[in-house]
Parts: structure tokens; sequence; C-alpha cells
């Protein structure tokens, strides 16, 4: 403002020295030139603001760029000591996952070595059973021809009459020792039990005879209609009391048989079926003295009969064991009578070994008064003198 005075100052004379039309136009560009001059004074004003507002602005801008690079600077330290921690907590954390791995594939590799053995062992195993389930299949193929070659046998009526007879004769046979039957032993009126068993004492023997009404039995299993069954224990009935008919005629002759015979089936199915639905063929067969047995009951039978024998036996020989026995005495007798006498022969031995005993002392008492006689020091004098000589 204080270098426009002296300008504004010679206008101003300069105006006053002038024409008015030209001082109202010197007033116009003067007024102009004011306005013009509030406007710059305004404008540099506010750009003196501004320029002000922007110093305080960029003092501001530095401070908070000094604090943005103090708080960088920190967050850099944080952010090293950060990747440091987090490097070291990386190393551990590496190392234990590393043991980690090292544990998880070593039990893994354990796991895996006892899987392979269980596995070896399982399948060893398997091997055994599937051995076994050969064998077995084998047997069973072995057991199914037997089975077929049993029906086959059961089939016929002649064959099924030789399977009850072979194992009646293997039961007798098994069971009583050998002198004490007789298979298909013919009587007097010709008839041909299938065993006879000898009784001791004289006693008649026992008929036993196999008898196997299968076919009676098939068809009463087979059954399907109340008619067909009640037609089936019908024959089957019938079969068995001309089987208990045929022995009590054939087979028990007073004086030469026992006055009862058993009946022998070889199945135990059948005779259960027998005793549990036909108990008036069994009470028929016992009043005409006719026993039904199964193998089980003939085996028990014949164990009796064994231990019958075997105490006819005893008492047929118990006079032969009297007189072992009396023997046995004076054998006994008489080896007392030798010991008493050896017995003498030693007291007569012991008093001969006494009577040399006082012989004896009585010679060693007489050398030990020969030798305190003073012989035995003379000629140890004589020796010790030829040696001083010498």
């Amino acid at each position: 403002m204080d270098s426009w005075s002296p300008v504004f100052a010679d206008a101003l004379a300069r105006l006053a020295d002038a024409d008015p039309l030209v001082l109202s136009a010197a007033g116009f560009c003067g007024l102009v030139l004011l306005f013009v001059l509030i406007l710059t004074l305004r404008a540099g004003a506010k750009n003196r603001r501004l320029a002000a507002e922007a110093s305080a602005q960029a003092t501001e801008m530095r401070g908070e760029l000094s604090a943005l690079l103090k708080t960088q600077a920190e967050m850099s330290g944080r952010m090293q000591s950060m990747a440091e921690i987090f490097g070291s907590r990386q190393s551990e954390l590496n190392r234990h996952l590393s043991e980690r791995l090292d544990g998880i594939g070593h039990r893994l590799n354990r796991s895996v070595g006892e899987a392979a053995q269980n596995t070896g062992e399982n399948l060893r195993q398997l091997h055994e059973r599937l051995a076994v389930l050969d064998r077995a299949q084998k047997n069973i193929t072995e057991l199914a021809g037997q089975v077929t070659t049993l029906s086959n046998i059961l089939g016929n009526k002649q064959t099924r009459g030789a399977f009850g007879q072979a194992r009646m004769e293997a039961i007798v046979a098994d069971g009583l020792p050998k002198g004490a039957y007789q298979f298909q032993a013919t009587l007097k009126s010709g008839a041909r039990p299938d065993c006879l068993i000898f009784m001791p004492n004289g006693v008649p023997p026992l008929v036993v005879d196999a008898k196997f009404p299968l076919e009676g039995y098939n068809a009463l299993k087979d059954a399907e209609t109340a008619e067909t069954r009640k037609a089936a224990q019908a024959q089957f009935r019938t079969d068995l009391l001309k089987h208990i008919r045929d022995i009590q005629e054939r087979y028990l002759a007073p004086g030469e048989t026992q006055d009862t015979a058993f009946m022998f089936v070889p199945s135990e199915t059948v005779f259960g079926e027998i005793h549990e639905r036909f108990e008036e063929v069994v009470q028929r067969a016992y009043r005409a003295r006719v026993v039904i047995v199964s193998p089980s009951l003939l085996m028990l039978s014949i164990q009796v009969m064994q231990a019958v024998l075997r105490d006819a036996r005893l008492r047929e020989q118990a006079h032969v064991i009297q007189e072992e026995v009396m023997s046995l005495m004076e054998d006994l007798g008489r080896l007392d009578e030798r010991v008493r006498k050896l017995a003498t022969h030693f007291g007569q031995t012991s008093r001969d070994i006494e009577q040399i005993l006082i012989s004896s002392d009585k010679l060693q008492k007489r050398g030990a008064r020969i030798e305190g006689l003073g012989f035995g020091e003379e000629a140890e004098e004589e020796k010790l003198a030829a040696g001083g000589e010498g």
C-alpha cells in the first residue's frame, strides 16, 4: 500500500488541473482502478490466507507424516520382531511336524507290519480251516456214499436181515468170550436162530433173533393223511406180531432153550417208535416171553451175562483155588522150616566166629608179653653197633 501512495497523489494533482470531462472520465477510471485495487487486495489477502492455511496444512501434514513415519518405523520393528517370532515358531513347528511325521511313519510302519503279520496268521488259519473243510467235504462225500450204500442195503429185505444179524453178532462177540455163544445154531426141530448164548450150570441157552421191520416203519413215517397213517400203523403192528409169533413158535423149545427169547431190533429209532406208539404189541411180546431189545439194551444184557458167566467160572474153579491155597500153605510151612534151619546155622556160625575171636585175642596178648621181655631192644643195639664199625 505504501508504494502506491505517491502514484495516487500524483494522479490526483493531475486530475485537479484537468478538464471536468476529463475529470469525470478520470474519476470513473479511478473508481475502476479502485475497484480493481480492492479486488486485488482482497485476492492477495485471500491468497495470503490460503497460503497460510496451506502452510499450516503443510506443517500439519509434515507432523502427520513424521508421526506416520514414526509409526511406520515402529511397525517395521514390530513386523521384524513378528517375522523373527514367526521364523522361530515356524522352525519349532517344522521340528514338531517332522517329529510327528517321524512318529506317525514309525507307528504306520509298525501297524503295517503288525497288520501284515496278522494277515499272514489269519491266512494261515484260513488255509488250515480250508484244509479242515476239504477233509470234512471228503468225509461228507464218503459218508454220502456210505449212506447210499446203506440205503441200498436196507432197501432189500434179505440184505436188511443180514445187516441186523451182523450188528447183533458184533455186539455179542465184543461182550462175550469165545465158546459162550454160537451163531446160526440148529435146534432139534431144525430151526436156526441167529444166536444162542450158553448159560452156566447146564441151564438151557438164550435165543437172540434179529428182526428189522423197516418197511412198515418207513410207510408209517411217509404217511401224509390220516387214512394212510392208520393203514401204515396196522401194517407195522401186523409185522411186529408176526415176528413175535415166529420167535415164540420156532425158538422157545422147553428144555432146549430158555423160556424167554430176545427179539433184536437193530435201530434205536424203530425201537423207540415201537415202545412209544405200540404199547399193546410190547405187552403181547412180554406175554409171549419175547423181549424186544435195541442195540443198547442188548449190549447191557450181554454185560450182565458176562458178569454171570464170570461168577460161574469162579464158582467152578473154587475147588481148584482151594487146592492151590492148600499147596501154598504147605510151601509156606516148608519155607518156614528151612528158614529156621538157616537161622540155626547162622547161630552156630556166630558162635564159631566168637571162639575164633577169643583165640585171636589170646594170641595177641601172648605176642605182647613176648615183646615185653626186651628182645627187641637188644636187637636194636646190635644193629646200631654194626653201623658204627662200618
